[in-house]
């Protein structure tokens, strides 16, 4: 991340840069006549040298300025979204070397064309404007693609898991003993646990879980199955044994401080799953699975329940496991919620790993595939509710796009209750392959359903959908577009 250092530093070599060619200064004449070195000069206007007070006076009487206004971290108008960037909580706090980049190398592209720097970050600053994109969405996003750039897969803090488990001798077998992990925060982290207090707050329904810092004293909401607490137990365990420091303090999505808070509580929910549901245990787990000849849902249903974990804990656990111990790089996950019968379908989560592939989320109010497995199974679990609890249902479908050869072995688990609750499915993609082929066993079973799918409604053109949600206003305009430049180019051609 850039430090304050340089962020003063470039923006005072790019003022410098700025007014000595208002003046029509060469930086040879501007070198000579402030007693410096073009070499020097150079190194200012970089960014990379921060000149003495004394030769900052030079510089300013040359360019008929005051010191102060030499010296004041505010650009002229035309370079004022750059000064914007490099002054954000943004740029000032994203880890640019976890990406291998070199902040310096940063500073110099934005020196060496600054006009250039400043139209494109006028533009990303326009777009996010238009989309209303904030901080935490641009954080959310780096920390997806530091999970693509590894295949989802930290061995360090599956190592983390393993080294803590031995040194505190703990059992690992499914399903996981969570008073373990009671036990090491209360005895060893010093917590209290209170599970009433947070019930009478009954308008943040949907915490499960807040940690006061200054007392050591973690709420859980009344009620949480043990599989919540679990993974909230686990979380907090997470934080002090890997001494992160900036986290979250409550379960919820609430808007993020810094890039460091989210990527911590990244870690913190990996390390989490990765204690719940033991690595090598799993992959023996699908690896049986996975060479069954047959599609045996019932098999997928009772893994999960051996682990007691929920639906989209299980998926994501899968998720690391798959690329590394079975090399299906190309995948992706995807969870779906719809807060009521009558509520759209959101896409809440997504992970793509070696491309973007389709569905993937959009702000553009559009109406997805209802073809998609994520969303038929929602619907079907409506249609059967169970009066004691929300349904789990299982599903598997191969999903081929519309108009091309990409099609993707596609597995699901929903779970609704009635009309008014909140439903959510949750989907690994698996890209159908050869390497496809030879690891999973059943995906030639006939039991698995083929479908056309798209992306939304508005943009597909298949006729005669027997789920349509929408009519496609897009493919609709294309045509129309299509039509009014042909007319245009025979009409110039005519001419």
């Amino acid at each position: 991340m850039l430090s304050h250092g340089q962020v003063v530093r470039l923006i005072f070599g790019l003022k410098l840069r700025e007014l000595r060619q208002e003046h029509g200064f060469t930086p040879a004449e501007l070198a000579r006549v402030c007693d410096v070195s073009v070499s020097y000069l150079n190194e200012i206007e970089k960014g990379k040298k921060y000149p003495k007070a004394d030769k900052i006076l030079s510089l300013s009487k040359a360019l008929g300025v005051t010191y102060d206004q030499l010296t004041s971290l505010t650009l002229s108008r035309k370079l004022e979204p750059i000064s914007e960037l490099l002054q954000s909580d943004l740029l000032k706090e994203f880890p640019l070397e976890m990406f291998g980049l070199d902040p310096i190398r940063i500073v110099e592209l934005i020196s060496d064309a600054p006009a250039k720097m400043n139209a494109f970050i006028s533009t990303l600053f326009e777009i996010a404007r238009n989309y209303e994109m904030r901080q935490e969405h641009f954080f959310l996003a780096a920390l997806r693609s530091y999970q693509e750039m590894h295949d989802n897969y930290f061995d360090e803090l599956e190592q983390d898991v393993r080294v803590f488990v031995s040194h505190e001798k703990l059992s690992v077998g499914a399903p996981f003993d969570i008073t373990q992990l009671e036990t090491v925060l209360t005895q060893k982290y010093g917590y209290s646990i209170d599970r009433t207090a947070l019930g009478a707050y009954t308008t943040l329904g949907r915490l499960r879980s807040v940690f006061q810092p200054k007392t050591r004293r973690l709420l859980l909401r009344p009620g949480l199955t043990g599989t919540q607490e679990a993974f909230v137990l686990g979380r907090e365990i997470a934080f002090n044994y890997l001494h992160l420091k900036e986290r979250p303090y409550v379960n919820a999505s609430f808007p993020v401080r810094s890039f460091d808070e989210v990527l911590n509580n990244f870690k913190a929910s990996y390390f989490a799953g990765a204690l719940l549901m033991e690595e090598d245990s799993l992959v023996r787990d699908f690896q049986k699975l996975f060479a069954s000849k047959k599609w045996e849902p019932a098999a997928l249903l009772d893994l999960m329940a051996r682990y007691d974990v929920s639906p989209e804990m299980f998926m994501q656990r899968i998720t690391n496991l798959l690329p590394r111990h079975f090399g299906l790089q190309s995948l992706f996950f995807l969870r779906f919620d719809q807060a009521s019968a009558d509520a759209a379908y959101v896409l809440t989560k997504e992970l793509h790993l070696s491309r973007l592939h389709n569905p993937h989320g959009n702000e553009l109010h559009e109406h997805y595939c209802r073809r998609w497995i994520s969303l038929r199974l929602i619907a079907e679990a409506r249609h059967n509710p169970t009066p004691e609890a929300p349904l789990t249902v299982i599903g598997a479908q191969r999903s081929r796009y519309f108009g091309t050869e990409d099609e993707y072995l596609c597995l699901t688990l929903a779970r609704a209750g009635s009309a008014t609750e909140p439903a959510v499915s949750v989907t690994i993609g698996l890209l159908c392959d050869e390497n496809l082929k030879q690891k999973v066993r059943f995906l030639e079973d006939p039991a698995i359903p083929l479908k056309i799918v798209n992306e939304t409604c508005e943009r597909c053109p298949i006729p005669d959908c027997e789920v349509r949600a929408a009519a496609p206003l897009e493919i609709e305009r294309q045509q129309r577009n299509r039509e009014q430049e042909a007319a245009v180019a025979a009409l110039v051609n005519g001419g």
